[in-house]
């Protein structure tokens, strides 16, 4: 029996970090669907099941945060393992938004393919022990 292929909604409104990212989750196996703005993801997740979101921060229209704020409202994705990404880091509490939103966890850019890819394979894992 085949293994199955974990899907990842991606949304990142920079066109080519978002190139280098479903590249790389191609490349390491998982089905990747891209959305170029938080409001386009919510639109994609409400007609579409993904094991996993990957979401910039600081997006045109909607925020990585009200992104998974609204995904937290939808049925299939009140435990969906969501990544935040983001350039500032710093000045975000992530306990805080772990405990409110819902946030897994965020990765500072610049990130590295590698280190993006142990992140989500240790989450879907994590997930598929619950």
């Amino acid at each position: 029996m085949a293994e199955k292929k974990f899907r990842i909604l991606v949304v990142e409104d920079n066109a080519a970090l978002s190139g280098v990212i479903c590249f790389n989750l191609f490349r390491a196996g998982y089905q990747v669907t891209n959305a170029t703005n938080g409001q386009q993801g919510l639109e994609i997740a409400q007609k579409e099941k993904f094991d996993l979101v990957l979401s910039d921060q600081q997006m045109p229209m909607m925020t990585g945060v009200q992104l998974c704020e609204s995904l937290r409202q939808l049925a299939g994705y009140r435990q969906t393992p969501f990544i935040l990404l983001t350039a500032k880091c710093m000045e975000i509490n992530l306990v805080e938004l772990q405990r409110t939103v819902g946030i897994s966890t965020a990765l500072p850019k610049p990130f590295s393919p590698s280190e993006l890819i142990i992140g989500i394979e240790e989450l879907l894992a994590a997930g598929c022990r619950a």
